[in-house]
């Protein structure tokens, strides 16, 4: 009988650990917060950004990167690194601490899916190499480019 109650609990504790984890957690807020209770998964996001495009999100995962030089944008990941999303805010509005690398974030915001050619995404992502100190790329295949983040309004991270 003990060892039964042990089990289910741990089952109980399992079922628990949802992607509703920021609630669970110690968090820093940023920005206005997160209002929105329903998550969007960043897999679906990405699989379909005109769907998504303009609209208000939640989305959750595990802090990938953040702007070094500004702290106006983070990125967040899913499972094993397989799912990305930027989360840009207004520079200077809210500030994103490198610290968060590595800790669970929650975001709220809206859904841009931006078009590029391969020569802005090329300037784009030399950038992004100069602010985070690496190797700029030399090239990207020929365009368009299709780039997905949220716009984002507030945040919680976990400490």
């Amino acid at each position: 009988m003990k060892s039964a109650l042990v089990i289910l609990f741990a089952v109980a504790l399992a079922l628990s650990a949802t992607p509703a984890r920021a609630a669970a957690c110690e968090a820093d807020t940023y920005g206005a917060g997160v209002t929105l209770t329903e998550i969007t998964p960043v897999e679906a996001v990405l699989a379909d950004p005109a769907a998504w495009s303009g609209r208000t999100v939640r989305v959750e995962g595990t802090v990938r990167e953040v702007c070094r030089k500004a702290g106006c944008w983070m990125e967040i990941e899913t499972g094993e690194g397989e799912s990305r999303l930027r989360v840009k805010v207004e520079d200077g509005e809210i500030v994103f601490p490198v610290s968060a690398r590595g800790h669970h974030a929650t975001a709220e915001g809206t859904v841009e899916a931006v078009e590029m050619s391969a020569e802005e995404l090329l300037a784009w992502r030399r950038h992004l190499a100069e602010e985070q100190g690496q190797e700029p790329p030399s090239e990207v295949g020929p365009g368009p480019h299709l780039h997905v983040q949220v716009r984002g309004t507030g945040a919680e991270i976990c400490r």
